[in-house]
């Protein structure tokens, strides 16, 4: 699957799946705009990604957002991958008190984003005859546990937002469609603020829900997303991809 000169964004991509991501995209030619909020974290990916662009952004903040295109644009001349896979998960209960305070941080990473970017990249992709992949979860297909309402919630909008756009795009050429992983070996566990003995047993607890009993690596769930965004792909649209081990059984 050469990428070779195609010019691919993706967010989120100073750590776990986007950064593995970025370095996939960068294996196979293309030209990778890494993003992410950490810029230390994104000078080691840089490092596995030949000369990629990098911009340290915030993509809740339209102004970061429109600059990520925007550069992306200025310096490689056009954009063929859109890679949607910024996102955060957050617990708490609805009837907590800070219930709407966690669903407005959540919606708007996951859900508020992905659309910005969409609205200000689909002009650039309409020219190109380029794709979307957001990177979705299988929480949008199954409660996995209560007190992420906020997360299940954004992940499934996002899906149903996708198949909104694939079928809006697909006159100008422009695919779009989500991958949507099960457990993935990533920091979204920590940053969460969960302790290493936490995170050990939660990642134990969802390892024992799947039915092929593993975690995914970083790497597998990269792999998909790089055959939805190639040629070899290029009658699928509207679709979404699961990679969860059989959690969903």
């Amino acid at each position: 699957m050469s990428f070779q000169n195609k010019v691919v964004i993706v967010t989120g991509s100073s750590s776990g799946i986007g950064a593995a991501i970025a370095i996939k995209f960068a294996e196979e030619g293309a030209k990778v705009v890494i993003v992410g909020r950490n810029q230390e974290k994104l000078n080691n990916v840089a490092k596995k990604c030949g000369k990629p662009l990098m911009l340290v952004a915030d993509v809740t903040k339209e102004e970061d957002a429109k600059r990520i295109v925007d550069e992306t644009v200025k310096v490689f001349g056009k954009l063929d991958v859109l890679v949607n896979n910024a996102g955060i998960g957050r617990t708490s209960t609805i009837t907590a008190d800070n219930a709407m305070e966690i669903f407005d941080k959540v919606m708007s990473t996951n859900l508020r984003a992905p659309v910005y970017l969409t609205h200000v990249a689909a002009p650039h992709l309409v020219k190109t005859k380029g794709n979307i992949v957001n990177i979705s979860s299988v929480a949008a297909l199954r409660i996995i546990m209560p007190e992420v309402f906020a997360y299940s919630a954004s992940k499934a909008a996002l899906d149903h937002f996708s198949r909104a756009v694939a079928l809006e795009l697909a006159s100008s050429g422009v695919r779009v469609n989500t991958v949507n992983p099960g457990p993935v070996k990533t920091e979204i566990i920590e940053n969460m603020g969960a302790s290493q003995e936490e995170q050990a047993a939660r990642f134990k607890h969802m390892e024992d829900r799947t039915a092929l009993k593993r975690i995914s690596d970083s790497e597998e769930i990269a792999d998909l997303v790089l055959f939805v965004a190639s040629d070899k792909a290029k009658a699928i649209t509207g679709s979404s991809y699961v990679s969860d081990n059989g959690m969903l059984l």
